[in-house]
């Protein structure tokens, strides 16, 4: 995670507080690989060629690999307290609509450019294969439920794979901004961040024990919040100012509805995020120097993640469609193009991260008042 450092009063800041969280972005960066991994295996048809040959990565990339989509719903949590309440309690006066506002401006541009981006691969692919990736050209309703970030909620096609996400990630972050918003209504910081703390992991609790056992209600926030209300109290239980009792209390807040939630009804996905949760907890803030062949490659791998995940599945589709129509249909040559699709997403997010989301968030990015305490810095959301 990269940060940015206040205007005024550079020598205050400590050389370590601008190293980016190095777990953080680990997580990410391999979060996305299994994504762009999964998706070229569930849909093909490259993989199919390859799945007689190697039945079992192909079929646990196909399925269980989705389940890297928790490691993202923690660390939207995570990310999403350290930048809207870092102490537990949100800054006053709390401005929600605004913070939804911005939010929305960071995701829905580069998601809507995406969207257009699989629109046109869409129409190129059908050319050269006919195949269930291929969506349809779009109806009015679907390009602007998309733009809105509504499309799972009125339950229109996708226009491409993962786009459900983005939605939900928005969601999420809207339903932790008015959940701030109620406790800031409450007297001192210390009561704030005490109601902050129950309502959290109340949500959290209903949504691991009941919600997120309705597959009905997948396009929704309720669903998923177990997993990001975990990251959520991560972020608060690894504060190193927070005595040892309250980073005990709120570990045990991790801990307790997540294993009761498995005992009741066992899901890989909510042991994965509890995992990772209670990791986050422990080393999450670690930061690590930017020196270094590796950790520049997985720092930037990370702050390309989002980039990627736009816009891979029009990439992926473009070279499943023309290794379909123009290549052998050996396992040889279709897996040498599942290869190399991943290795395109990868060009083509640092390229639309550098030509299109950086652009974007500079644009729609709002100047923000300078921080009161010396030494912290403006965060870059993830």
């Amino acid at each position: 995670m990269s940060t940015v450092p206040p205007s005024s009063n550079h020598s205050s800041v400590r050389p370590e507080a601008s190293a980016p969280f190095g777990l953080i972005n680990l997580l990410k960066a391999g979060a996305a690989q299994l994504m762009v991994l999964h998706h070229l295996a569930f849909y093909g048809p490259m993989a199919d060629q390859v799945r007689p040959e190697l039945p079992g990565l192909i079929g646990w990339l196909g399925n269980e690999a989705r389940i890297a989509v928790q490691l993202f719903l923690v660390i939207g949590g995570f990310l999403a307290a350290k930048s809207l309440a870092p102490k537990g309690w949100a800054s006053l006066p709390f401005q929600p609509l605004r913070t939804i506002l911005r939010r929305y401006l960071k995701l829905a541009p580069p998601f809507i450019v995406a969207m257009l981006v699989a629109v046109a691969a869409s129409a190129l692919a059908g050319r050269w294969m006919h195949h269930g990736s291929i969506s349809a050209p779009p109806q009015l309703l679907q390009l602007i439920s998309h733009a809105l970030l509504l499309h799972g909620v009125f339950e229109v096609e996708s226009l491409s794979a993962g786009a459900w996400y983005v939605a939900i990630d928005f969601q999420l972050y809207t339903a932790f901004c008015l959940l701030l918003c109620v406790c800031a209504g409450v007297g001192s910081q210390r009561s704030r961040a005490l109601a902050g703390f129950a309502l959290v992991t109340l949500c959290a609790t209903m949504s691991l024990l009941h919600f997120n056992r309705q597959p009905d209600l997948d396009n929704w926030a309720l669903y998923f919040f177990g997993s990001y209300g975990l990251g959520v109290l991560a972020w608060w239980a690894g504060d190193p100012e927070r005595s040892p009792m309250g980073a005990t209390c709120l570990r045990l807040a991790i801990l307790l509805p997540a294993l009761l939630a498995l005992m009741i009804d066992f899901r890989s996905r909510i042991a994965v995020a509890l995992i990772t949760a209670f990791v986050l907890s422990l080393y999450g803030r670690v930061r690590l120097p930017s020196r270094g062949m590796a950790s520049t490659v997985v720092n930037r791998l990370g702050n390309l993640s989002y980039a990627q995940f736009l816009i891979h599945f029009p990439v992926s589709l473009l070279i499943n469609a023309y290794f379909t129509r123009f290549l052998p249909a050996s396992p040889l040559v279709q897996g040498l193009g599942m290869l190399l699709a991943w290795g395109a997403s990868l060009g083509a997010g640092a390229a639309f991260h550098h030509w299109v989301e950086q652009p974007l968030n500079r644009l729609f990015s709002a100047p923000r008042p300078a921080r009161a305490a010396a030494g912290v810095g403006r965060y870059r959301e993830g």
